[in-house]
């Protein structure tokens, strides 16, 4: 079975499935060389991009031969290839092969360094360029976010440019520093913090009735959750009076485990939002709290995708405007079921995990059952995302399945209801 399931979170929170790549650690910086990127008649590069799942994902032409698919990863610091038989069957020269440190902080996985390749984004060319390669597919991104992914585009590649994303439009904009003008309007300028070319700003959040903390978060496009919060990097970081143990993803190091709860407020550069849908996680302390940059969490495009967003890494800075009300409601899923899917159309969907006290446990399902219909229509007419859209319905709301167990099709009933 292949489990593509971006919601590997409590009550499969929409697409917040996080690639824990970002705890990669490596002992060298890939070299590149002096033609790092070609421009010609340079100002502005556009490039269009699909956003699913809730994953920024554009198209890359790998060495003038493979159309790949990468997400757009301002939380990496590299460019990672995670599947080696693309670099394999091109032949590609791996210079060294390095240690990389997973979600459980073992260095007991590698990747090698592939040097010599030719990258295209949408006329964005960079010749000659080095790049990681997983030694094997540890995350298998596309079985479990659910999104058609060859690897992620990291800050290596970008960090010398302005770049603009623009979510309604889906295109991601490349200015040349020299001729960039800071936007007037509705934007509003936030100094960054740069460690390692990924962004960090400090936002002022309350868990539950206390006073606000200023808490240190990674800015991520790699993430396609609202919030990450690490419960034992400060005090009042403390778990929310309603939250449910979860799995929050899959890491190099394996299941994520954790709880998911809505956090009291965070002001995100001047703009509140209440009731956020955020992750808990226990930061592992096992090593040296600088791999991590004594970061409080992550804020991941739930959030980042409210607004336009201009990344100034040349000057430090971020420029944010507000697309809608910023403080709509974050929704849930109110049915408890995580479902994974499988088959070569992928329209085969399984129950992955059940949680516990949800309406869907109380009615009966179980794990291992197979999803054939949800409300009279087939299960296979849909695709994960849009099969698990239905449990986000308002409280209240009549769930019928039709479910399969060792060959035996069954009716199963629930109402949904909110679980945090």
């Amino acid at each position: 079975m292949r489990y593509i399931n971006a919601q590997l979170v409590c009550m499969l929170l929409r697409c917040i499935f996080i690639l824990w790549l970002w705890f990669l650690c490596i002992s060298v910086s890939p070299a590149q060389g002096p033609d790092l990127i070609y421009r010609r008649n340079f100002d502005r590069i556009d490039i269009p991009f699909e956003y699913e799942n809730n994953f920024i994902i554009v198209q890359v032409i790998f060495n003038d031969i493979f159309p790949l698919r990468f997400i757009f990863d301002t939380g990496a610091e590299h460019t990672i290839l995670t599947q080696r038989e693309i670099t394999d069957l091109l032949q590609v020269n791996y210079s060294r092969r390095i240690p990389i440190m997973g979600s459980d902080m073992i260095e007991d996985r590698y990747a090698f360094l592939a040097t010599g390749i030719r990258m295209n984004l949408n006329g964005l060319i960079a010749p000659n360029r080095t790049i990681l390669v997983l030694e094997e597919d540890y995350v298998q991104f596309q079985e479990y976010a659910g999104v058609n992914v060859n690897g992620i585009i990291g800050a290596d590649l970008f960090r010398r440019f302005v770049v603009r994303i623009n979510y309604k439009q889906r295109l991601i904009s490349l200015f040349d520093p020299a001729t960039f003008k800071p936007p007037g309007g509705r934007f509003i300028k936030v100094p960054m913090e740069l460690v390692r070319n990924k962004p960090y700003l400090f936002v002022p959040t309350q868990v539950s009735g206390e006073d606000d903390i200023l808490c240190k978060y990674l800015i991520d496009t790699g993430a396609g959750l609202a919030l990450l919060v690490y419960t034992n990097t400060h005090p009042n970081l403390h778990l929310p009076p309603t939250v449910v143990r979860s799995r929050l993803g899959m890491g190099l190091g394996g299941n994520i485990e954790g709880f998911v709860g809505r956090i009291g407020r965070i002001n995100f550069a001047g703009f509140p939002m209440e009731g956020v849908i955020t992750n808990f996680q226990d930061l592992p302390l096992t090593r040296d709290t600088s791999i991590t940059q004594n970061r409080n969490g992550i804020i991941g495009n739930q959030i980042l995708n409210r607004f336009h967003l201009i990344f100034d890494y040349p000057g430090s800075a971020i420029y944010l405007a507000p697309v809608g009300n910023v403080n709509r409601k974050f929704p849930s899923e109110k049915s408890g079921l995580l479902l994974a899917a499988s088959g070569k159309r992928l329209d085969t969907f399984t129950v992955y995990d059940i949680i516990a006290g949800s309406p869907a446990e109380e009615a009966g399902v179980q794990v291992n059952d197979q999803v054939r219909s949800v409300n009279g229509w087939p299960a296979s007419l849909h695709s994960l995302e849009a099969l698990t859209n239905k449990f986000y319905g308002k409280s209240g709301k009549k769930i019928k399945l039709v479910i399969e167990r060792q060959g035996e099709r069954m009716k199963i009933e629930f109402i949904l209801r909110e679980l945090i």
